[in-house]
């Protein structure tokens, strides 16, 4: 559906070149939430612009749908930027327009028929839970209520794409979680493909299938979130699972990072260490999460003197765990 293959942006100040891509790949199937996580300054805001064209790649190549976007002259590229739809942090709503004119906007400008545009507008204020609200102003709408505008204007042209940049950043922790839960009913019930571009990586646990983690301009890892909550090495795990300590280690001879899932439960681990090796073993730090319905977690554990690591080691990867020394 989406395939970005060894995408470059280079910006030139003078003499000196400045790289904000660094051959980028993506391949998302039709339909996934696919995440795009990384600090400030990571290149998520070039990579957008890059998707969309809307600043032209260095080299590489984005395709959508089949149709090589970096390929096309600016007026193909206009009329296929419309299979994309845009969600932005700040929803830059028209001030004077209601939210159904707000909505109406994009088919105004594609001159759709004014009976199918009122039609148009009333299934979409429906879907994002807004169809009484279609009469007020942007100033009579929580921060919420206008995220949602956005994201009725962004799929008024029913694109298969929808690009979210940042859409949660500005909101609270509730609003955030029902902004996250609408864009997954619209993928559910429109089969659009979504992706999502955030610094924050509870948004990826909570809302995304895939995820890849951006960092100076590279993608430093990518793949099902499932497997990056199980990767305790990677730095997409420990900032998806952080651990939040419950004890000193400062007693334990050797400390090791565990992370496990489903059946495979951190307590029930750890008591069967103890029958098995009898060894002293505690836990000095531990998480536990909930993923489309199957429990994750990570735990650090800490083991008195004498403790056989190779064992315990080999025992935990027999059992499905992942471990990682850490001392």
């Amino acid at each position: 559906m989406i395939t970005v293959q060894d995408l470059r942006k280079v910006y030139r100040l003078g003499s000196r070149e400045i790289p904000a891509l660094r051959g980028v790949s993506l391949h998302i199937p039709r339909g996934e939430i696919h995440g795009v996580v990384g600090p400030s300054g990571a290149g998520k805001s070039t990579l957008v612009r890059c998707l969309t064209v809307v600043e032209r790649p260095t080299s590489g190549s984005v395709t959508v749908d089949g149709k090589e976007l970096t390929a096309l002259g600016e007026r193909e590229l206009r009329t296929a930027r419309r299979s994309i739809g845009m969600v932005f942090q700040n929803v830059n709503l028209l001030d004077n327009r209601t939210a159904a004119q707000n909505v109406a906007h994009p088919l105004e400008l594609a001159r759709v028929p004014r009976e199918r545009r009122k039609e148009r507008v009333a299934e979409l204020l429906e879907l994002v839970g807004l169809g009484d609200r279609g009469a007020a102003y942007p100033s009579q709408l929580s921060g919420g209520q206008r995220q949602r505008i956005g994201i009725a204007r962004a799929l008024a042209a029913e694109p298969s794409v929808l690009l979210c940049d940042e859409p949660t950043s500005a909101l609270d922790a509730r609003t955030t979680h029902s902004i996250l839960q609408l864009i997954r009913d619209v993928r559910d019930r429109l089969g659009v493909t979504v992706i999502l571009i955030t610094h924050e990586p509870a948004v990826v646990k909570e809302a995304c299938d895939s995820v890849s983690r951006l960092h100076d301009g590279r993608i430093v890892q990518q793949g099902p979130v499932a497997e990056a909550l199980t990767a305790p090495e990677s730095e997409l795990a420990h900032d998806l699972l952080p651990l939040v300590t419950a004890a000193s280690d400062a007693h334990a001879e050797d400390v090791v990072d565990i992370t496990f899932s489903g059946d495979a439960k951190g307590t029930e681990l750890l008591s069967q260490l103890a029958r098995r090796f009898d060894v002293d073993a505690r836990i000095v730090a531990a998480t536990v999460e909930t993923h489309r319905g199957r429990q994750y977690g990570r735990m650090r554990l800490g083991f008195g003197p004498g403790a056989p690591m190779p064992q315990i080691l080999e025992f935990l990867a027999g059992n499905g765990v992942a471990a990682e020394v850490v001392r």
